[in-house]
């Protein structure tokens, strides 16, 4: 991919259709690492509704320690999205090129360590099947809160209860007859066809990297991550490299500064 491509992606300067292009990207990813995910663990590690839901029925059944390993997962995606969060405020502050790359550097290390790990983390699965939960809600929390901060909310890719509503929502606009009202009218309904044409896109991606972690995991077990950390490696890399390359730049000149 171009570089400049990947800098506008990934970089502190944003448009509309870098924030979608990202999104797509990392629907996919979150598709594949959940649906791989509940394979290693049994769990989708994005969807924390069904992690609630899962918990209250563990309380009620007496099942502590399941209940008590659902809580830490939902405590590790918190931790996930407030990591994202410090993060994205740390370089904003000092006006780095990184703003959103560093939480995608690190997600991609985090994938990589996993994939690369996987066969170890099997010899001793009932030790490090919770290790596991914790790493998986952790990633995704990471990026849920890295999409959501760049477009304000708009675009989520770790679940789709919220996106399937509000693409019902736009649907039923679509669908709406306006028999009394004629579009100049403030009562006529019309339906947001930007928004249906994100929201399928987003929903289609992360149907499609569920598809592919399923096959993935089954063909090539913890290492079907190794692809996906390179690809978002790659994603994170040029603002990481440019913030790099100026802290190097002022260094130099400092030093000149000082030997003058």
């Amino acid at each position: 991919m171009p570089l400049h491509f990947l800098r506008r992606l990934t970089g502190r300067a944003r448009t509309r259709r870098a924030n979608r292009q990202l999104g797509a990207v990392l629907a996919f990813v979150a598709g594949a690492v959940n649906a791989g995910g509940f394979l290693a663990v049994a769990r989708y590690t994005s969807h924390m509704t069904g992690m609630v839901a899962m918990m209250a029925g563990d309380l009620a059944d007496g099942r502590g320690l399941l209940l008590l390993t659902g809580f830490c997962g939902l405590l590790a995606f918190i931790g996930g999205a407030a990591t994202t969060a410090v993060l994205i405020n740390w370089a904003r502050h000092r006006r780095m090129h990184s703003e959103y790359a560093l939480s995608l550097g690190l997600e991609a290390l985090l994938l990589l360590a996993f994939g690369l790990l996987g066969a170890n983390l099997q010899i001793h699965l009932p030790l490090t099947l919770p290790a596991t939960l914790l790493l998986l809600c952790y990633i995704m929390g990471l990026q849920n809160a890295i999409v959501t901060k760049i477009s304000k909310a708009e675009i989520r890719t770790t679940h789709v209860t919220g996106l399937v509503t509000d693409l019902g929502i736009e649907l039923g606009k679509l669908f709406y007859w306006n028999r009394h009202h004629g579009r100049e009218s403030r009562q006529y309904v019309d339906a947001n066809r930007d928004k249906l044409v994100l929201h399928g896109l987003i929903l289609t991606m992360f149907f499609a990297g569920g598809v592919g972690g399923v096959l993935g995991f089954r063909h090539l077990g913890f290492a079907a991550t190794v692809p996906l950390a390179l690809l978002l490696l790659a994603l994170a890399l040029i603002p990481i490299v440019d913030d790099v390359w100026l802290l190097y730049a002022r260094t130099r000149r400092a030093g000149r500064s000082g030997l003058s």
